[in-house]
C-alpha cells in the first residue's frame, strides 16, 4: 500500500529501554512509561538471541501503538524493517544513514546518535536524518565512557539545525530542565525511568517538564 508522508512532531519523554531477558517486566515496565507519557520508546537490546529480541521487540511495538507512540529500534535496520517498528536509531558503528534509507524506505524514522559533534548532525541532516541524538551530557551509568556534550554544544546545535534534537545521558528529573531550556525538543532516558521503583511516577515528572513547550520540532513519517 503507498504511503502517505504527513508531519508528525517530536517532543517529550523519549524511553530507551534497558537490558533484560525479562519480557513480561520490560513490557509492564514500558507500559508505565507510555502511561506516564513518553512518546517514543527506543528498542535497545544486545541480546544474542534473535528470537528473543524479535518477541520483545514486537511486544513493544504493540504497547507503543496502543498509547499512540512510536518505536524505534536501537542498531538493527532488518528488525526495524521485519516488524515494522516506526524507525531505527543508528550509532556510529553501525549501518550508514544512506544505506538505511535505501533498505527502510521514506516513510521509516531514521535517527543518528552524534554525540558530541555537531559536524557529524550537520552531515545527517543533509543526509535526510529524521532526528539527531547528542549526548552524554551528565555521567551515565549506561556508558560511563561516553563522549561528554556541553549545554553550548546543543545551543549551537539548536541555532543552525532544522530537524528535531535529542538529548541523552545522565538525564534524571533534576537536570533535565536545563537541556530543554538549551534547545531539546526531546529527552532520552534509561537509568532514571526503568531502574527506580515506580516508573510510571517518573515518567509523569519528565513529561511535565515539556508541559509549556508548544512548538516542537517537527519530523516527516507516514505513520
Amino acid at each position: 500500500m503507498p504511503r502517505t508522508r504527513k508531519s508528525r512532531r517530536l517532543s517529550g519523554l523519549y524511553a530507551v529501554t534497558p537490558e533484560t531477558s525479562d519480557g513480561d517486566w520490560l513490557s509492564a515496565r514500558v507500559e508505565a512509561a507510555l502511561a506516564g507519557g513518553a512518546r517514543i520508546v527506543q528498542y535497545r537490546s544486545k541480546s544474542t538471541d534473535p528470537r528473543a529480541r524479535r518477541e520483545q521487540c514486537g511486544q513493544l511495538i504493540e504497547r507503543c501503538h496502543a498509547y499512540g507512540a512510536r518505536l524505534i529500534v536501537n542498531d538493527d535496520v532488518t528488525l526495524a524493517r521485519e516488524l515494522s517498528a516506526d524507525g531505527v536509531h543508528l550509532g556510529q558503528e553501525d549501518v550508514p544513514l544512506i544505506a538505511a534509507r535505501a533498505e527502510l524506505g521514506s516513510g521509516i524514522l531514521i535517527g543518528v546518535s552524534c554525540y558530541d559533534s555537531l559536524p557529524r548532525a550537520l552531515e545527517a541532516q543533509q543526509q535526510g536524518a529524521d532526528y539527531v541524538a547528542f549526548g552524554s551530557f551528565f555521567p551515565s551509568p549506561v556508558k560511563p565512557h561516553a563522549a561528554r556534550a556541553t549545554l553550548a554544544l546543543l545551543r549551537a546545535a539548536r541555532s543552525v539545525l532544522g530537524l528535531p534534537i535529542v538529548a541523552i545521558g545522565g538525564i534524571t528529573p533534576d537536570n533535565g530542565h536545563v537541556l530543554v531550556e538549551a534547545g531539546a525538543d526531546a529527552l532520552a532516558v534509561i537509568s532514571s525511568l526503568f531502574d527506580v521503583p515506580d516508573t510510571l511516577a517518573a515518567a509523569r515528572v519528565f513529561a511535565g517538564l515539556f508541559a509549556t513547550e508548544t512548538e516542537p520540532q517537527t519530523i516527516h513519517s507516514d505513520r
